[in-house]
């Protein structure tokens, strides 16, 4: 008699995340780097050993949520503080199938608006420490309209 498995792909993928207790984990170093122009950097910018000047290095956990990151921001850079700044992330990694990085986006945020992907954390985008994250910040004035997974509070 054959037995058939009936989990689906999507239930693979949504396995429940362990909660992190931060009282008692170690924090890792996140390299972040940021452009204001809405655009990524380009990937050449982090070959043979060079990162691109932007760095913030943020100490946080694997179940950092996107709009924490994106609070951490905002204290560095008053102007990203205005409502309506756009974040898009990406993770930023080291392809070992051939030589140089490779990037994958994950989500965004807006400064002053909820969104879907607000509470998405870096564990649940398969985030591993030595990444590096990337955030193209887009100002209110030239940002891109706002997706329908944005709204007010």
């Amino acid at each position: 008699m054959a037995v058939e498995s009936r989990v689906t792909q999507e239930e693979i993928k949504k396995e429940p995340e362990k909660p992190i207790d931060r009282e008692k984990t170690c924090p890792l170093l996140l390299r972040v780097f940021t452009t204001n122009n809405g655009r990524h950097h380009r990937m050449d910018e982090f070959s043979r050993g060079n990162v691109p000047s932007s760095e913030l290095q943020i100490y946080t956990w694997m179940d950092a949520t996107l709009k924490e990151l994106t609070s951490l921001v905002k204290e560095v850079y008053p102007e990203a503080r205005k409502k309506g700044t756009h974040f898009n992330f990406a993770i930023v990694f080291m392809d070992l199938k051939r030589p140089g990085y490779r990037v994958k986006e994950i989500g965004s945020t807006m400064s002053g608006r909820k969104g879907t992907d607000d509470s998405m954390t870096l564990q649940s985008q398969k985030f591993q420490i030595g990444d590096y994250l990337d955030i193209a910040i887009t100002p209110p004035n030239r940002a891109p309209p706002p997706s329908g997974r944005m709204r007010p509070y």
